[in-house]
C-alpha cells in the first residue's frame, strides 16, 4: 500500500479524501434528513438548531474514531468486527446491509419525486406511472455510474458536482427567506427548549447505519491507509464533517425563513411547500433540483456502502461486486415500484423491520472500532487518542439507547 501511495500525486489524493468526505456527507443529507429538517424545524423553530449542533457533535466523534482506525488498520468496518469478536462482522454486514436496503428504497423514492418536481411527471403520466419512471431514470443513471471503468474517480466526481449544487441552492433559498440569524445562533448553544427524541431522530438518520462506514471504506478501496497518511485522513474527515454541518444548518435556516414568517406548511410535501412559499415556482423547481441530487447521491453511497461490507466476506461478492452493487440498486427500485403501486403492501412491514434493526447497527460497530483501537494485531504500534476513545465510549452508551428505542419499535412489530 505504502508504494501505491507513494505513487500517487497529491491532487489525486485530495480528489480522493474530497470524494470521500462528500460522499459520507452527501450520504447523510438524503431525501429523509431534508423532511425530518422541514417538519422538525415547523415544530420548533430556531430551537431545532441545538439538535442539528448535537448531531454533528456526534458526526465528530463518531467520523474521527471510524476513519482513523480502519484507516491505520487498512481493514473494513466488517472485518475489524471479525477480529474483535468472531462473527460479529458477519452480523453487521447482514444489519448493515437490511438497514441499506431500506435505506435505499427511500432514496429511490426521493429521486422519483425530485423528478416529479421538475418536470411534473404526474401530470404527463399520472400520479402513479410518474413517479416510478422517476425512479427507474434515476437507478439507471447511478447504475451507469457503476459500470464506469475507472468507478472510484467517477463516484468521487459526481457526489462532488452534486454537493457543490445543493450548497448553492440552498445557500441562494436562504438569501431570499432572511431567516432570523441571531435567534438561530442563539439557540444553537441556549436552546429554548431541547426534544431529545427529536435529537436521536436526526442521529439515527445521519450518522447511524451504512452512513457510518461510507467515506472511511472509500478512502480504504482507494489505498490510503497506514500511520503514513493519518494525517490526511483525519483532514479528510474533518472535512466531510464541515460540509455536512455546513449543508445540514444551510438547508434548516432556509425552512427557518419560511416558518418564522408565519406560513403553514402542506403536511403532504411540507419541504416542497417551503420552497415554493420561499421562491415561487422557482423555489419549487429547486427543491426538485435538490431533492434528486441529495437522493441520487444517497443511492450511490448507500449501494456502495452496503456491498463493501459483503465483498471481504464472500469471495464470490468480491469477485463480481459491481454486480451485486447493480443488483442492490435494481433490488430497491423493484421494491420501490411495487410499493408504489400497492400502497398497502408488504414493502411497508419489510421498511419498519429494516429500520428497527437499524437502530443497533451503530452502537455495536463503535464499540467493536474502539475495542480495536487498542489491538496490536489491528493497529500495530499505532496510539489512539485516549480523549477519541473516552468521547466514542460515551457516544457508545447513548446511541444504545436510541438503538433500544428502535428494538421496541421492533418488538411492537412482532406482537
Amino acid at each position: 500500500m505504502s508504494k501505491l501511495n507513494q505513487k500517487r500525486s497529491h491532487g489525486e489524493t485530495l480528489s480522493i479524501l474530497l470524494g470521500a468526505a462528500f460522499l459520507m456527507a452527501t450520504s447523510a443529507i438524503g431525501p429523509g434528513f431534508i423532511t425530518q429538517t422541514t417538519v422538525f424545524t415547523a415544530q420548533l423553530k430556531a430551537a431545532f438548531s441545538f439538535a442539528i449542533l448535537v448531531s454533528i457533535l456526534i458526526d465528530v466523534v463518531v467520523q474521527l474514531n471510524v476513519w482513523r482506525i480502519l484507516s491505520v488498520s487498512g481493514l473494513r468496518g466488517q472485518d475489524v468486527a471479525n477480529k474483535v469478536l468472531p462473527g460479529l462482522g458477519y452480523f453487521l454486514a447482514f444489519a448493515v446491509a437490511l438497514g441499506g436496503l431500506a435505506f435505499n428504497i427511500g432514496n429511490v423514492g426521493g429521486t422519483a419525486l425530485g423528478v416529479n418536481v421538475m418536470f411534473d411527471m404526474d401530470q404527463l403520466y399520472g400520479p402513479i406511472i410518474g413517479p416510478i419512471i422517476g425512479g427507474i431514470l434515476s437507478a439507471a443513471i447511478a447504475i451507469i455510474i457503476f459500470l464506469w471503468k475507472d468507478l472510484g474517480k467517477v463516484m468521487d466526481k459526481f457526489v462532488q458536482v452534486l454537493g457543490f449544487v445543493m450548497i448553492a441552492m440552498i445557500a441562494y433559498v436562504v438569501a431570499k427567506t432572511v431567516p432570523p440569524f441571531a435567534l438561530a445562533a442563539k439557540e444553537t448553544f441556549v436552546p429554548s427548549k431541547i426534544e431529545w427524541p427529536v435529537v436521536l431522530t436526526l442521529v439515527g438518520g445521519t450518522v447511524g447505519g451504512y452512513i457510518t462506514f461510507s467515506g472511511a471504506h472509500r478512502i480504504i478501496d482507494a489505498g490510503l491507509v497506514g500511520k503514513e497518511n493519518l494525517r490526511r485522513v483525519s483532514i479528510g474527515a474533518t472535512n466531510g464533517i464541515v460540509i455536512t454541518g455546513v449543508m445540514r444548518f444551510l438547508l434548516f435556516l432556509a425552512i427557518l425563513g419560511v416558518v418564522v414568517a408565519g406560513h403553514a406548511l402542506n403536511k403532504d410535501n411540507p419541504a416542497a411547500d417551503a420552497f415554493r412559499i420561499a421562491a415561487g415556482d422557482v423555489g419549487y423547481r429547486i427543491f426538485g433540483v435538490i431533492l434528486w441530487a441529495a437522493a441520487i447521491t444517497s443511492v450511490v453511497g448507500c449501494s456502495y456502502t452496503s456491498v463493501s461490507f459483503l465483498r471481504t466476506l464472500f469471495p464470490f461478492v468480491e469477485r463480481f461486486y459491481r454486480c451485486w452493487i447493480i443488483g442492490f440498486i435494481i433490488a430497491s427500485t423493484s421494491i420501490f415500484t411495487l410499493s408504489t403501486l400497492t400502497p398497502a403492501g408488504r414493502p411497508v412491514t419489510l421498511l419498519v423491520l429494516a429500520g428497527s434493526i437499524n437502530g443497533l447497527i451503530l452502537p455495536l460497530s463503535l464499540a467493536s472500532i474502539l475495542m480495536a483501537a487498542y489491538r496490536k494485531d489491528i493497529i500495530g504500534d499505532y496510539k489512539h487518542p485516549i480523549w477519541l476513545t473516552a468521547l466514542g465510549w460515551i457516544m457508545v452508551v447513548f446511541t444504545a439507547w436510541m438503538g433500544w428505542g428502535s428494538l421496541q419499535g421492533l418488538l411492537n412489530l412482532v406482537k
